[in-house]
């Protein structure tokens, strides 16, 4: 699934044209890498999302063409959340 249309579906950004955006503009990373919108998404890339001063790493754990409210935040896990400061112990022993 491309990676404008997963951040779409699990909800990280609301629309697809924004993550669209968001990609172009190089605030996107797929495993340490600036992404484009057209990345082919794969269950366990560690993806970074930059929205303004904060920042959210989250690793993917399923890819559905489709997902409802409570569907959308099993596709991903977060690992690390710059607003709060926060990075899991298991988040670092995962991109070792």
């Amino acid at each position: 699934m491309r990676l404008d249309k997963y951040l779409k579906v699990s909800r990280l950004i609301k629309r697809r044209t924004v993550a669209n955006e968001a990609c172009d503009a190089g605030r996107v990373t797929a495993n340490d890498k600036v992404a484009r919108a057209s990345y082919e998404v794969k269950v366990g890339d560690v993806l970074t999302i930059q929205f303004g001063q904060r920042s959210i790493t989250v690793r993917v754990v399923s890819i559905n063409e489709y997902a409802g409210k409570s569907e959308a935040q099993d596709m991903y896990e977060i690992i690390g959340d710059s607003a709060k400061g926060e990075i899991s112990q298991d988040a670092v022993a995962g991109m070792e």
